[in-house]
């Protein structure tokens, strides 16, 4: 399993983790080494496809062939994760923010089923803000820390920010 986080800077980085299919097949990966076929497959995507999509991946940086099998006279090529984690800059005012644009579009795409989903606009001062944050952090890895691999996906998205002024 790799380690670490990725800080992704290159616009070749940026480009390739800003793709839905892209951001999914990183996904696919967290589970372990796939092949283009098994991609594709898992994805519902064509073999090409699949293929275009894991050699940006790997011109990126952030997949690499981690093992090798000849299969009836063809190498097939196993595709891992080159870091557990990818970490983006802050996108800059009025630009999307391709995490926020990941999430959306994976709960719109989850079966249905239980979700919780909340938004909420508070007036909090800056203490609360810095204390609610360190929880919510710690209550993250605590909920990371007691995850099995044996047990089904969940996925956690949290965006807590202060709004700039409306205008």
């Amino acid at each position: 399993m790799p380690e670490g986080t990725v800080q992704l800077s290159t616009d070749e980085q940026l480009r390739a983790i800003n793709n839905v299919t892209r951001h999914r097949i990183l996904g696919l990966l967290r589970d372990g080494p796939a092949t283009i076929t098994q991609v594709a497959q898992r994805l519902e995507l064509a073999k090409g496809s699949s293929s275009y999509h894991l050699r940006l991946l790997e011109r990126a940086g952030l997949v690499e062939v981690v093992s090798t099998n000849k299969v009836r006279g063809v190498t097939e090529r196993y595709y891992g994760r080159t870091s557990r984690g990818i970490e983006l800059p802050d996108p800059a005012p009025g630009e999307p923010d391709i995490l926020m644009r990941h999430m959306v579009a994976d709960l719109e795409a989850a079966p249905p089923g239980p979700r919780m989903v909340m938004l909420n606009h508070l007036r909090i001062s800056e203490a609360a803000y810095d204390e609610f944050t360190a929880r919510l952090t710690a209550l993250v890895q605590e909920l990371r820390a007691a995850g099995d691999p044996a047990e089904p996906d969940a996925t956690l998205a949290i965006a807590f920010f202060r709004p700039g002024d409306p205008k």
